[in-house]
């Protein structure tokens, strides 16, 4: 797919997927429904037991369901997912969804210099023309805080290690869940060499929400709205 290709998919699915209601669930039920969940991702949400297990409290609850939906089916296959939403209904996973999404999510600190940050930063915010890498903040918003009515995923705050492996998993074309939006994820990390995505990974572990954002977290832990 080219570059222009890319852009002309991404903006056609963030307008008409926008336009999209949420699931109804229920976040007292979810919460009821949580406990095993918190043994891997942690009572809050958001302290994974290990690095790569990513971050639930605060993502948006259409990804969350949508992502729920493809383990369950087996669609994403995730080993030590395996068996966990046997016997969930529909309710159940969007009532888990919307205790999920209703937590605070967290926010890290990018652990790059300067240098590292800037050039994470522009191809987040840029993309790599050449490469025909689009721009990361086309979906997921110039703060990281996705689309939640398209179910773009939140990607700031999440675990380096998480985030790295996603990238690479979309480029080697061993994920694909985004079957429904044209394959746009592996498009788009097709282009980027390792050593950039662990600069896109630091980045948004540290980048920050407009309303917190501060001269001092603009130039260590990544750019605001």
């Amino acid at each position: 797919m080219g570059f222009q290709k890319i852009q002309t998919t991404l903006a056609a699915l963030c307008l008409s997927l926008a336009a999209t209601a949420h699931g109804a669930g229920d976040p007292a039920a979810g919460k009821a429904l949580s406990l095993a969940c918190s043994a891997c991702h942690g009572m809050d949400g958001a302290t994974g037991l290990d690095p790569t297990y990513p971050n639930l409290a605060g993502q948006n609850e259409r990804y969350l369901l949508r992502q729920m939906q493809f383990i369950q089916s087996n669609k994403r296959p995730i080993l030590l997912m395996t068996g966990q939403l046997n016997g969930k209904s529909e309710q159940d996973l969007a009532n888990l969804a919307a205790y999920y999404a209703s937590l605070p999510g967290k926010i890290g600190q990018a652990g790059g210099g300067d240098e590292a940050i800037a050039q994470a930063r522009a191809i987040y915010r840029g993309g790599i023309l050449e490469r025909r890498v689009p721009a990361c903040m086309a979906c997921h918003s110039p703060s990281g805080g996705g689309n939640a009515p398209a179910g773009f995923p939140r990607l700031r705050g999440q675990p380096t290690a998480y985030t790295e492996m996603a990238l690479k998993a979309f480029r080697e074309g061993e994920r694909r869940t985004d079957e429904d939006y044209g394959g746009m994820m592996r498009d788009a990390a097709l282009g980027l060499t390792d050593k950039e995505i662990s600069l896109l990974a630091d980045y948004l572990l540290g980048l920050m929400p407009a309303d917190h954002a501060s001269a001092s977290a603009i130039g260590h832990a990544g750019s605001a709205e």
